[in-house]
């Protein structure tokens, strides 16, 4: 079996490229994935150098050097952030075949809404950007419906009920407002399931359109729908500045 001391199987398996590490730990609760022939266990330590990680029986091949890589992408409408859907809708992976690396999704964006979305094959990088005590600030263009007043707006930026918790408190905007419609520009500093939809919907607002144009300093920029970039060492430098000096 693996030494003692190593790195946990499912980090190596997503670093590499492979699969992600949740994906990992149901293949190993499934039985299908072997360390020097014996099933994995969950966090099973290995030593990438020396042991032998099959999946279904094939063995792994690991990088000897590993090349982290990371992409912003502006999400389009009518596409799950996933790498695969049992029910046979695009997933943004499909628009990520001549990436240079197997890379995965940082958080989400739900199917209809749109804007800036990260991937990398960095496990650190992503629990980084996703973990909830960074409060890393995520801006979005939001356009609703029917319209909004100072009410609304205050109750959104103090903080709004979800699931039985409070929103940390959020910066809202109005950028526009016309006959029935309003856009919005949203800063939160969480990412819990689907929030600025159910926060707009908790004050009684209808979202027409939601897009994300920020994370952190990241800035959705010139990119049009289903575009993709490697991002910038200064990019990347800004980011974990920006999470070091909270």
């Amino acid at each position: 079996m693996a030494q003692a001391k190593g790195i946990r199987i499912q980090k190596v398996l997503s670093d590499n490229g492979i699969m992600s590490r949740r994906k990992a730990e149901e293949a190993i609760q499934q039985g299908r994935i072997t360390v020097n022939g014996h099933p994995a266990v969950p966090g099973n330590p290995v030593n990438p150098m020396r042991d032998v990680i099959a999946v279904d029986g094939v063995r792994v091949r690991l990088q000897k050097k590993k090349k982290n890589y990371y992409i912003m992408m502006h999400k389009p409408r009518g596409y799950v952030t996933t790498t695969s859907d049992e029910m046979g809708r695009k997933c943004v992976t499909d628009l990520l075949e001549d990436a240079p690396a197997r890379v995965y999704p940082v958080g989400r964006l739900d199917r209809n809404s749109e804007g800036l979305l990260l991937f990398t094959n960095d496990g650190d990088f992503a629990n980084m950007v996703m973990h909830p005590s960074n409060h890393i600030t995520k801006t979005y263009r939001v356009t609703i419906r029917p319209g909004i007043t100072d009410e609304q707006a205050a109750k959104m930026s103090a903080g709004i009920e979800l699931d039985g918790k409070m929103t940390l408190p959020a910066t809202v905007l109005v950028l526009e407002k016309g006959e029935g419609r309003a856009v919005l520009q949203i800063t939160i500093q969480e990412g819990r399931n689907r929030q600025v939809r159910r926060m707009c919907e908790a004050v009684g607002l209808t979202v027409a359109r939601l897009k994300r144009t920020s994370v952190g300093p990241l800035k959705l920029g010139m990119l049009s729908p289903g575009e993709w970039r490697e991002l910038k060492p200064s990019e990347l430098t800004a980011l974990r500045n920006a999470v070091s000096k909270k």
